[in-house]
């Protein structure tokens, strides 16, 4: 991970992205998400991240994985030396980080940005099927309100996932019933992922 104030993020002007107004939660409709896709393409830049780290008025674009196996879903826990501190201790129902200039021009770098945040947080074997579930927007926090996630759905072979940064983070795979109970201490973005899933009909394991 790259230190903050070097490091190059691919942000949207929130006016450029939000110009009929803001949603709250995950946006599932197929044609409003190709809107805010080719928005993306559009009018993404890079800029240095410390710039914009706690401004809202752009929006850093996150492509974020939510790893299956079966019925099971992976289940991680910030620790203390996470990169992240505002999120220190929390559960998170997805993997995910910002895009940078090495992922290539806006048009094509969203996939390239979440396979390489994905082999450098976990181990896995076999095929895996991505389909994008969604986006989603939480203006409910500091963090939340800079960033604006794109959310696939990864059904993996391997039931035996390992996570790599063991200092940063742990993990596990379980099912969505056995999470409840970590519900009030997961992130917002995956308390609103982990109702999408349990209210969806439409992803079978």
């Amino acid at each position: 991970m790259k230190a903050v104030k070097s490091e190059q993020v691919l942000v949207v002007p929130r006016e450029q992205l939000f110009s009929d107004g803001v949603w709250h939660g995950l946006l599932s409709d197929t044609t409003a998400i190709k809107k805010y896709i080719d928005a993306i393409a559009s009018n993404a830049r890079y800029v240095s991240r410390s710039e914009v780290e706690n401004d809202p008025e752009f929006q850093q674009i996150i492509p974020y994985a939510v790893y299956r196996s079966g019925n099971r879903y992976l289940l991680t826990k910030r620790l203390k030396k996470s990169s992240e501190r505002r999120l220190h201790k929390l559960y998170s129902l997805g993997l995910g980080g910002h895009i940078n200039p090495e992922d290539g021009l806006p048009e094509d770098c969203i996939m390239r940005a979440l396979m390489r945040e994905l082999e450098e947080e976990i181990e896995w074997q076999g095929h895996l099927s991505i389909k994008l579930i969604g986006l989603l927007k939480d203006d409910s926090s500091p963090v939340s309100k800079v960033h604006l996630g794109i959310v696939y759905l990864l059904d993996g072979e391997d039931s035996d996932v390992k996570i790599r940064e063991v200092d940063k983070m742990e993990g596990w795979l379980t099912e969505l019933n056995n999470m409840l109970v970590h519900y009030m201490e997961m992130e917002s973005w995956s308390q609103i992922i982990y109702d999408y899933l349990v209210d969806s009909p439409v992803l079978p394991a």
